[in-house]
């Protein structure tokens, strides 16, 4: 097939499990129908250098604990750095009130029991 991206990707949108280049050898060709059949994607060697390029340079980068809010997750990290609530309400310019509000929605959303839980869920996802 062709080699620019758009023909490669409209393949693949279109349901491809493989991608080989016009120049692929029989032997290669081979291979590839018989992976494919197995269940394997396959791609040219220079096809497969693109698509690791393109997926490596994209930025998909989604926010650590996406049902909190930023504020929450702000709370979340200091909470993760074992600050207590007044320490939190200082750092952060907010009232005492909302800090328990905050921390009340992370426990909620976050499905945990306690401060320790939440700390747990935040370093184990290098939010601290």
């Amino acid at each position: 097939m062709f080699e620019d991206d758009d023909s490669v990707f409209a393949a693949m949108r279109a349901g491809a499990r493989g991608y080989l280049l016009k120049g692929a050898r029989k032997a290669e060709t081979l291979r590839a129908i018989r992976a494919v059949a197995s269940g394997e994607a396959i791609f040219s060697p220079a096809i497969a250098r693109r698509l690791m390029g393109f997926f490596t340079t994209m930025n998909v980068t989604a926010p650590l604990f996406p049902e909190l809010t930023e504020r929450e997750r702000e709370v979340l990290a200091l909470i993760a750095q074992g600050r207590g609530n007044l320490e939190i309400a200082g750092e952060l310019y907010i009232s005492l009130k909302t800090v328990r509000n905050h921390v009340s929605n992370i426990f909620s959303k976050l499905q945990v029991a306690d401060r320790a839980q939440a700390a747990l869920r935040a370093r184990e996802a290098g939010l601290s």
